[in-house]
């Protein structure tokens, strides 16, 4: 689904503090943050593996991409994954260009730019951990 992965073999709460430090240095901060496994636990009674879903911006790629399209309000933030799994703690980041690919052609071209830049402070931030 995307080949912006990487796993650590460290903790969840370790893996997500150097996450949000390498987001961070490439201008993301985080909006929300979605406890999934909690969310089952207490809804449905669902016992599940960490599994946190943080949504990140970079303002200025933001309002770039607001700017060119106002409704890609839609496909923001960018969203971060991390869940334990047996070989550590898998970090997904959402590819922005695969994202913007559900728009029709000519708004494509136009968020195009924003796309490419966000999806390679995203790889250098996932590169750096």
């Amino acid at each position: 689904m995307t080949d912006l992965k990487k796993t650590l073999k460290t903790s969840l709460s370790e893996a997500r503090a150097r996450l949000e430090a390498a987001l961070k240095e490439e201008g993301f901060g985080i909006l929300t943050e979605i406890d999934v496994a909690a969310t089952l636990k207490a809804r449905l009674g669902v016992e599940r593996p960490p599994y946190l879903i943080l949504g990140a911006c970079n303002p200025s790629l933001a309002a770039k991409a607001l700017e060119a399209e106002p409704d890609i309000g839609l496909l923001l933030p960018c969203n971060a994954v991390l869940r334990e799994s047996e070989e550590g703690v898998e970090i997904l980041l959402q590819d922005p260009m695969g994202m913007f690919q559900v728009l029709p052609q000519e708004k494509q071209e136009a968020l195009r730019p924003v796309a490419e830049e966000a999806r390679t402070r995203l790889e250098k931030a996932l590169a750096s951990l």
